[in-house]
């Protein structure tokens, strides 16, 4: 038995193509049987290809297949196929598979668990689902200080391409408190996979299942990756771990959405995207998040890639809104050589105050209120407009703020720190002439 099949709930009408283009297939005498989403499968000259129902007719279904390669041609035999679901096993751990859970790592083939699971998922009802509550340690300092997570929450990365995010979500990755990671990689270089996986989170990927679906393949396949992580971690969860979900990257998920939309015929209406990308991302990003009581929760990890660094971007726009916090990576501190890149003001967790002691939460907003009087005066100062002692506030910002700075950088080669602020209060104290 495979690990991802498609169900037969009966057997249905054979259809037939008609018409074949770059990206779509039409095909007619299958309209009465099928839905939007339904499984159909194509026998081709190269053997049986599926492919999904993404719009519906009168007389004809327009389908996409999962390989952009298919050799399908006038007259192939169409036949309906249920939906996709898979059956996972806990020896998937430390696999790296495809979005149709095929290895791609040239390890022995996939064993099947007992359990099938649909890909495509609901979320728990809302008045059903556990509290969030339980902060979570991941040792990484200025998120464990600044913008603290806790087990259930659901938090973005947003970056422009190479200001460390890759990096970063390695660190959150090795985290010690959860007992499942599932990491989907979508549209990523097919060079950069191994990289990531081998190089990047080192040992952290032999405990983890990464999902890839590379640049090059379908968007149906782009697409398909994330729904597929993230029925996986409703599989852990359900069996009542903490799951972390790390997601690379949302933004490209919504650029498969959006190829897939378009080839259907919906009209883009924001910068491209058609209206259907805007549903489809919280239908994804809601089956994150705390469980049913009695059960686990899934902590979602979710870099959003931000086109040309525009932080108003529609997608980033739709993601951060639903969210419940956003970590913001800036080119200009990476230029500086400060790692993680994160601006301390314009991040922030929902969550924080589950977290935080009373005088954690003064020391906070203590910190960050000499960050934005050190930043908003970086320009006065380089032009020599700023005299020591005409200002005590600014005099302390321009003190502690570079010691601040330096005490947050952390490379993914450093040991996790075990206790954030008394590590920021040992530097300070350090810089200051302590012992």
């Amino acid at each position: 038995m495979r690990a991802v099949q498609a169900s037969l709930p009966f057997a249905g009408p054979v259809g037939a193509v008609k018409a074949v283009n770059s990206s779509t297939v039409a095909a007619a005498g299958l309209s009465r049987w099928l839905r939007l989403g339904s499984l159909v499968e194509i026998t081709s000259l190269r053997g049986p290809e599926l492919g999904e129902v993404i719009r519906l007719e009168q007389d004809l279904i327009i389908c996409k297949p999962y390989d952009a390669r298919a050799a399908i041609g006038i007259g192939d035999p169409v036949y309906p196929r249920g939906e996709l679901d898979c059956a996972p096993h806990d020896s998937w751990k430390g696999r790296i598979i495809d979005a149709l859970a095929r290895p791609v790592d040239g390890g022995e083939p996939l064993r099947s668990g007992m359990r099938t699971i649909r890909m495509a998922g609901e979320p728990p009802q809302a008045m059903s689902r556990q509290i969030v509550s339980c902060g979570i340690h991941t040792g990484v300092r200025v998120v464990d200080a600044f913008t603290p997570i806790c087990f259930g929450q659901r938090m973005g990365i947003f970056a422009g391409s190479g200001v460390g995010k890759s990096t970063l979500l390695s660190m959150l990755a090795r985290a010690p408190a959860f007992d499942s990671v599932i990491v989907s990689l979508v549209g990523e270089r097919g060079r950069e996979v191994r990289e990531f996986v081998e190089l990047t989170m080192g040992e952290a990927a032999r405990s983890a299942i990464t999902v890839v679906a590379t640049g090059d393949e379908s968007a149906m396949m782009r697409r398909l990756a994330p729904q597929f992580a993230t029925a996986l971690a409703e599989y852990f969860r359900d069996q009542g771990q903490n799951v972390l979900l790390i997601m690379d990257s949302v933004t490209r998920y919504a650029h498969a959405c959006r190829e897939v939309a378009l080839s259907a015929g919906e009209p883009p209406v924001a910068r491209g995207y058609p209206p259907s990308v805007f549903s489809h991302l919280p239908q994804l990003l809601e089956r994150a998040g705390p469980g049913a009581e009695g059960s686990g929760t899934i902590t979602g990890i979710y870099a959003v890639l931000v086109d040309g660094d525009d932080h108003n971007d529609p997608v980033a726009d739709a993601v951060r809104g639903t969210l419940d916090g956003h970590i913001v990576l800036e080119r200009s501190i990476a230029e500086q050589g400060r790692f993680p890149a994160i601006n301390l003001l314009s991040s922030l967790s929902r969550l924080s105050h589950r977290v935080w002691t009373s005088d954690q939460v003064t020391a906070v907003a203590e910190l960050k209120r000499l960050v934005a009087r050190f930043e908003e005066t970086r320009d006065l100062r380089a032009m020599g407009g700023y005299a020591a002692g005409a200002d005590p506030e600014l005099d302390r910002a321009v003190e502690i703020v570079p010691k601040l700075y330096r005490g947050l950088v952390q490379s993914s080669a450093d040991r996790g720190s075990a206790d954030p602020f008394r590590d920021i209060a040992a530097s300070l104290s350090r810089e200051n002439g302590g012992p």
